[in-house]
């Protein structure tokens, strides 16, 4: 089961933890993408992989993250019948530009919070209708 997480508690908690609840999160982000979205031929890496490769590419690594799974989300909303308006480029777009009028990083997290809780959802039913 794949519980829902919002963004009021991802910038809470990673305030009082000087950021490391943020770097846990993008870990459980990408374990449970890799869950709801097994067998798309695609897999999305981890903490280590985020921090590692964004430093030596100069947080490079980490814009293309977060492109790769804005745009996995919205391919992986059809085999669950959802619809994402939001993928990959527009999450881009919320983090870089939006950058400009501060809040719009905090836009692109929400856009992908907000899809990953969809899919979880939509996962859970399915995982339940099958354990049952």
């Amino acid at each position: 089961m794949v519980k829902k997480r919002g963004l009021a508690s991802y910038i809470l908690l990673s305030m009082i933890t000087g950021g490391i609840y943020g770097l846990w999160r993008i870990h459980v982000l990408a374990r449970d993408m890799n869950l709801i979205c097994e067998g798309d031929g695609k897999k999305t890496r981890g903490f280590l992989a985020f921090v590692f490769f964004g430093l030596i590419t100069f947080g490079i690594y980490d814009l293309v993250w977060l492109y790769a799974v804005g745009d996995r989300l919205q391919d992986n909303a059809k085999r669950y019948n959802l619809t994402f308006k939001e993928g990959g480029g527009t999450v881009l777009l919320w983090f870089l530009l939006g950058a400009l009028i501060v809040v719009g990083p905090f836009i692109a997290l929400h856009i992908v919070f907000k899809n990953t809780n969809a899919l979880a959802d939509e996962y859970n039913k399915t995982y339940e209708v099958v354990a049952a």
